[in-house]
């Protein structure tokens, strides 16, 4: 089944995938052309992964979504491999890999390369690890896993509950003066080097921005916010799955069941971190992602333990039916988008894209005609006047999109510090427009947004609207303006400021 998973992945993103690059993958592609120890948002492991990958390949969408296939499937390996060591029955694994199959979110992050692909697969093989170092084995599976961590964190510090997570174990197993714990967590302390060093050269912009996601300086949004977040949760395991993993949490408790003990403590404490957060903050629905990879198992087996049960059969079989659905509109969107678009109206001025709202998979589309537009605008202005423009945008998304489907990979810039965007890794990077005005007096640029403020430029011309269809609909509309002689914007706006995350 694994093998199967690998190679149906790898033909997909070769030849059937119908997506540009997301706004992030190529985010991080970006990235990858300028590796660092860290980076704004993230730490190096995407950008490492991404690099290797288009070393080997090129760079093509192909070469950025490799490694997302085989994270995707080796996370796949490491439930399955999980699942055998707490049930000692292959078959049992078998269906969990297959059930697993029909998560949308699986099936998403196994051929999209953002951070979860690499950040999950090294949660998985931490807790087989960490599994193996329980059940009485070597050394060696306790440096394992820290080491499974310090990779992780590399990715994404989410990575950091799982060691609490194992403390928490190891306490209520009275093992806490297990010495073998040592190791693993200076291992998994490495993971802290790269992001410690780059924070120190860039005083701490990662740092706050990471503090930023708590909601300190938001408005506390109250009750709702929880309500908010388990709801999404719920979406996100298309609801039977989430009342499942609810139930296995309350008759699965770890004193009474030490066998799934190491499920139940690497899947609660972060879901109710999350939920508590959600206190302050909105957060992001994948937030608690990592607390799915034994959530699920320890759902399975609550399920196997219930399989008698009529409701709990066809409970199961509509939602694998229902995920299996949802898994297909993903991979292959065309299905359902002239559909969902009489159902969101036609366009209009100010909604030019409507279909957006109920397709979310329309924006990974366009990009690549936007960039084509942007080509033949460039060579326009090359032919004229003997000097290749310089591209920019109005948000942060849109740079890595250009960058990699414009002619020649060029550097793309963004001003969205200047257009109150949220600061941004193009801001660390210098010389840019926004920062270093002087560096680029007078210059020509071919900027995609909105009218810029007056002053910026002597002269702005819209000069094409790039309105992509996919399937009959228009998915996304984009302005393409010249903008000559480059005079500065002053200031930046508060809220693109670094300390405002």
């Amino acid at each position: 089944m694994l093998i199967a998973v690998l190679i149906g992945n790898l033909a997909y993103i070769r030849w059937a995938c119908p997506y540009d690059l997301a706004p992030d993958e190529a985010h991080y592609w970006d990235w990858a052309r300028h590796l660092d120890w860290c980076y704004y948002s993230k730490g190096p492991l995407v950008a490492l992964l991404i690099r290797g990958s288009c070393e080997l390949f090129g760079h093509t969408p192909f070469a950025v979504r490799l490694p997302a296939v085989i994270c995707g499937t080796a996370l796949l390996a490491g439930m399955a491999k999980l699942a055998h060591q707490i049930s000692g029955d292959r078959r049992f694994s078998f269906f969990v890999i297959c059930a697993a199959l029909t998560l949308p979110g699986i099936s998403a992050t196994s051929v999209l390369m953002t951070i979860d692909a690499p950040f999950l697969a090294c949660w998985a093989w931490a807790t087989v690890c960490i599994q193996s170092a329980l059940s009485g084995k070597a050394l060696r599976y306790w440096c394992l896993a820290g080491l499974f961590v310090a990779i992780g964190l590399l990715a994404k510090l989410t990575m950091l509950a799982f060691p609490v997570s194992v403390a928490l174990l190891l306490l209520q197993q009275k093992q806490h003066r297990t010495w073998n714990v040592l190791p693993f967590g200076l291992i998994a302390a490495l993971g802290f080097i790269p992001m410690v060093v780059w924070n120190l050269r860039q005083d701490g912009v990662g740092l706050l921005h990471t503090l930023g996601h708590t909601g300190i300086q938001e408005p506390w949004p109250g009750l709702l916010g929880p309500l908010g977040f388990l709801g999404g949760q719920f979406g996100i395991l298309l609801g039977v799955w989430f009342v499942a993993w609810l139930r296995a949490i309350w008759t699965l408790r770890p004193i009474s069941h030490p066998g799934t003990a190491l499920l139940w403590w690497l899947s609660v404490p972060l879901l109710v971190v999350c939920t508590v957060a959600s206190l302050q903050t909105s957060g992001q629905p994948n937030w608690p992602a990592a607390a799915y990879i034994s959530g699920f198992v320890l759902a399975m087996f609550w399920v196997r333990a219930r399989w008698q049960s009529l409701t709990v059969r066809r409970a199961i079989v509509t939602v694998v039916a229902l995920g299996i659905g949802c898994s297909l509109f993903l991979r292959w969107p065309g299905i359902l988008r002239p559909t969902l678009a009489r159902l969101t109206g036609e366009p209009t001025a100010d909604r030019p894209a409507p279909v957006r709202q109920l397709d979310p998979t329309a924006r990974l589309l366009g990009w690549n005609a936007l960039a084509s537009a942007v080509d033949s605008v460039r060579e326009r202005i090359d032919t004229a006047t003997g000097e290749e423009p310089l591209i920019a945008s109005m948000t942060w998304t849109v740079p890595g999109e250009l960058g990699f489907y414009c002619r020649g990979n060029p550097t793309v810039y963004s001003f969205g510090l200047a257009l109150a965007d949220r600061f941004s890794q193009y801001d660390l990077w210098r010389p840019n427009p926004v920062l270093d005005a002087q560096d680029f007096h007078g210059r020509t640029f071919v900027y995609v947004g909105e009218e810029l403020p007056k002053g910026a430029f002597d002269r702005m011309e819209l000069v094409q609207v790039v309105t992509p269809t996919a399937d009959g609909v228009l998915v996304a509309s984009w302005k393409i303006w010249i903008c000559q002689g480059f005079r500065g914007f002053g200031p930046p706006m508060e809220r693109g400021h670094p300390i405002r995350y």
